[in-house]
């Protein structure tokens, strides 16, 4: 059986060091891939059917936000000002470009209309600039319904993190 008791304090150090090591590495590659992406989101999960059947809800969306001249057809991620989860949808109509500013609409392939209603109060379009976190580039299908669990269900995210440090702590080499 385990037990801290037999531990040494260098072991415990070591272990917790570890757990530190694998937590920093995680967020300084999300660094780097916000960087080479120039998004602050590089990755985001599908977390509706509105963009069937192109994208499934929990599939994993790798995106890109360099080269800013955004097409018809193009899918894109974008915030909301006041909401805090991105949306994820397709370039429907756009205005303006070049020296202008460029202004996109766009619409989820699930939905009838638009996405004037879901933009935010006297908002008619995106400012690619402002609102666009990303084209979407590429998708890894069902993946992401891990997060989609985590956060329909927050016991499991408590469940998980202790399993990890768990692990961590307790193997020995």
């Amino acid at each position: 059986m385990f037990s801290f008791n037999t531990m040494r304090p260098r072991q415990v150090l070591t272990q917790v060091l570890n757990f530190a090591l694998i937590l920093s590495t995680a967020f300084m590659l999300w660094k780097g891939l916000s960087v080479a992406a120039d998004s602050p989101s590089p990755i985001v999960v599908v977390l509706s059917g509105s963009m069937e059947p192109a994208f499934q809800r929990g599939d994993i969306l790798l995106l890109w936000n360099r080269g800013r001249e955004t097409q018809i057809g193009e899918v894109v991620v974008y915030n909301v000002k006041g909401k805090d989860i991105p949306i994820v949808h397709r370039v429907v109509r756009r205005f303006g470009g070049g020296d202008k500013a460029l202004k996109l609409l766009t619409k989820g392939d699930n939905n009838l209309a638009d996405d004037t209603e879901l933009y935010a109060r006297g908002q008619a379009y995106l400012d690619r600039s402002k609102d666009v976190i990303g084209s979407v580039v590429g998708y890894i299908p069902f993946v992401g319904y891990v997060t989609i669990l985590l956060s329909e269900h927050p016991w499991l995210k408590t469940v998980m993190l202790g399993l990890m440090g768990l692990m961590v702590v307790i193997q020995r080499e």
